[in-house]
């Protein structure tokens, strides 16, 4: 089997690592001639760690990110206190990875670059899918090398302007309100404390004015402004000029601006995620407004959704994949919009982060099933010590490409290659799963689980 995929960013990235690490061929193909620099999509959801545990990449990012920090507040020029999007919550067994963490997507990409090429796997820059064709046992794509690639699959992961998606005639439903406009992008700021994110509001509405937050591994803050003047240019002198207005004169020299852009509300969710042999994932298939941080993370979602189901290729695994994450780009979609709507009302929880974008609620269950843990439900980690008396973790034992069958104190044996074992006492092997931990997979003796790649309860 061989998989084409259309676009580098981190949904296509998370994709190609999914598959090359299955055996499956796959190329990954650019249309730009450089690697994005900028900070874009800088925060990253409890989920998506859990997905980067999987991969392999967690300690670089963990390395090399931040937590998210708190914001020092001025009004009118007035410091009047901290605040926080979301206060911190500390790891429970279950749930290792309970915060956000701060990385600039630049960052992200390059971590996920390196480990693509730890399986031999180059993204090939300067190279755009210009057509492509398929039948009912193949695509055929022609790239602007003038190569003709024949694959078993291909993925558009080519954003929200998407030719994939345009190709196949998909509609991409939603709108864009070109009467809002955000200025936001990467800046040095000399006189503001980098270990905290700034926000500086209008004297008369507060959430009218500019935020800066701290970037991991240098000097820099995103920063992020309305816009209410047509013809502003994305400009280090206009962002000074914006500064000045709501911090005062002399709060923050601002230098070394890397990146920028002029942002409008874009809000769209695809049809269809699929035609055929033919997927679409990411800014492809939805783009959200960056309220509650959920584009990245969600596009993530979605590539470690198809990487397994793909890999394994039948028709009825295939299927579900539209189903499960476009319900979930859905639901996503609208607590961005209600995030977005409370900022434009001036309402200030809009700067607050709630549990419902942390993505760890993410569940593909049928609405009518109300059992406490069910198919379609994310698998929770959970603390182990094996007979040898040495501790692990439940995600280690997940960690890799395989499904894995998680039995409770079983009377029988079993074939599954990925059999996990665990009973309630230390004088057992396997491995010995406290009671606590019995109670989260709500689990009695003799129950089995099986745990899909994607760590979701088949």
């Amino acid at each position: 089997m061989n998989v084409l995929v259309a676009g580098a960013g981190p949904t296509g990235l998370t994709l190609g690592i999914e598959l090359a690490r299955r055996g499956i061929a796959v190329r990954v193909i650019e249309k730009a001639d450089q690697y994005f620099v900028g900070s874009r999509g800088d925060g990253l959801q409890p989920r998506t760690l859990e997905v980067f545990d999987d991969l392999g990449v967690i300690d670089k990012v963990l390395a090399q990110g931040i937590e998210m920090p708190a914001l020092k507040v001025s009004i009118g020029g007035e410091y009047v206190g901290e605040r926080r999007m979301a206060e911190p919550i500390d790891p429970t067994p279950d749930r290792p990875y309970p915060n956000g963490w701060m990385l600039g997507q630049s960052r992200t990409e390059a971590i996920l670059r390196d480990r693509l090429a730890d399986f031999g796997v180059q993204v090939e820059l300067s190279t755009e899918l210009v057509g492509f064709t398929q039948t009912d046992e193949r695509v055929t794509a022609e790239l602007s090398t003038g190569e003709i690639v024949t694959a078993d699959y291909l993925v558009g992961a080519d954003g929200g302007r998407s030719f994939v998606r345009k190709t196949l005639g998909i509609a991409f439903e939603g709108s864009t309100d070109e009467s809002i406009r955000m200025l936001l992008g990467d800046v040095s700021a000399d006189g503001l404390d980098h270990d905290y994110g700034h926000w500086f509001g209008g004297k008369d509405n507060p959430m009218e004015g500019i935020v800066l937050t701290p970037l991991a591994g240098g000097d820099q803050f995103q920063f992020g402004t309305p816009l209410d003047d047509d013809q502003v240019e994305p400009t280090l002198e206009t962002l000074q000029e914006l500064v000045d207005r709501y911090a005062g004169p002399g709060v923050a020299k601002l230098r070394d601006l890397t990146w920028s852009t002029i942002w409008r509300p874009n809000v769209r969710l695809a049809e269809r995620f699929r035609v055929g042999r033919v997927f679409i994932a990411g800014d492809a298939a939805h783009v959200h407004p960056p309220t509650g941080g959920q584009g990245l993370n969600t596009g993530i979602g979605d590539a470690y959704n198809l990487g397994w189901r793909l890999a394994d290729g039948r028709e009825e695994v295939l299927a579900t994949y539209e189903t499960e994450r476009r319900t979930n780009a859905a639901r996503v979609l609208g607590i961005s919009e209600e995030l977005l709507q409370k900022h434009l009302d001036g309402d200030e929880s809009a700067l607050e982060r709630g549990e419902n974008v942390r993505q760890l609620d993410v569940s593909y269950r049928d609405p009518a099933d109300t059992a406490p843990i069910t198919h379609g439900d994310r698998a929770p980690d959970s603390p182990l010590i094996d007979a040898d008396g040495n501790k692990l973790r439940l995600f280690d034992l997940f960690r890799g490409p395989h499904e894995t069958l998680l039995r409770f104190a079983p009377s029988t044996t079993t074939e599954h290659p990925h059999a996990v074992t665990v009973v309630r006492t230390a004088a057992q092997p396997y491995a010995y799963l406290s009671p606590e931990a019995f109670d989260y997979y709500h689990a009695a003796d003799g129950d089995e689980l099986l745990i899909r790649p994607d760590g979701y309860l088949a």
